[in-house]
């Protein structure tokens, strides 16, 4: 694992000089996680934060009826867990690998000590942060006010602008996630996934073939789910 390029990715410490990044290298631990393997548990004491090398990690909140709510996804180039480093309490959410995954553990107090001696990471944390503030009152909004199958048509068409490739038919993706997993995203169950995606197939907005869903109109979409 090359610890120092991996660190180089992320928005953290991308702008850090190389022999700063040696140092931080030096004191990263290597993980590997196997997908379905909990990293945390929220409430959990937090020792510090994650850079994600490889894979995905998911971070989620589980409900008294073991339903989960997941919060957000991040991927190979981010970090996950900054917030206990600057508040000094337990980790807010439970985080799982969402695939096979490789992470580096950066101890809190280091990452404290590196914010002092080099402001740049402060403003880094603040602005990714504030990023992750937005998400979370985009997806308190997405619960309260949108019904499932407008939560359902906005979350597929963002998959489809981030992984799905344009074609003479429209947006194409094959979706990884199973319709479980899409109801942990969306705020529901698995069964009511399958019945707003054969609606929205109904009404033209989309096309389902196994697991690949094909958006002739974006726009359509886009005005359905209130976007």
């Amino acid at each position: 694992m090359d610890k120092i390029s991996a660190l180089r990715r992320t928005p953290l410490f991308g702008d850090l000089d190389d022999a700063v990044l040696e140092v931080l290298a030096e004191r990263a631990a290597a993980r590997h996680l196997s997908r379905g393997e909990i990293l945390f548990v929220a409430g959990e004491q937090a020792q510090g934060l994650f850079v994600i090398v490889s894979g995905a990690l998911r971070a989620y909140r589980e409900g008294l009826d073991g339903r989960e709510q997941v919060i957000h996804v991040e991927r190979a180039g981010a970090t996950i867990a900054e917030l206990p480093v600057f508040d000094e309490k337990p980790y807010p959410s439970t985080v799982a690998a969402e695939e096979d995954a490789d992470v580096l553990f950066l101890d809190k107090h280091h990452v404290q000590r590196l914010c002092l001696e080099h402001p740049q990471i402060a403003l880094a944390a603040v602005r990714l942060l504030a990023g992750r503030l937005r998400r979370c009152a985009a997806l308190v909004e997405a619960l309260s006010l949108h019904e499932v199958d407008e939560r359902l048509a906005r979350w597929l068409l963002i998959e489809a602008r981030a992984r799905g490739k344009r074609t003479s038919d429209g947006l194409r993706v094959t979706l990884a996630p199973t319709n479980q997993q899409i109801a942990a995203r969306i705020g529901t169950v698995r069964e009511v996934v399958s019945r707003a995606l054969a609606r929205l197939q109904a009404n033209g907005l989309l096309q389902v073939e196994g697991r690949t869903v094909t958006i002739a109109d974006e726009k359509a979409i886009e005005a359905f789910a209130g976007m």
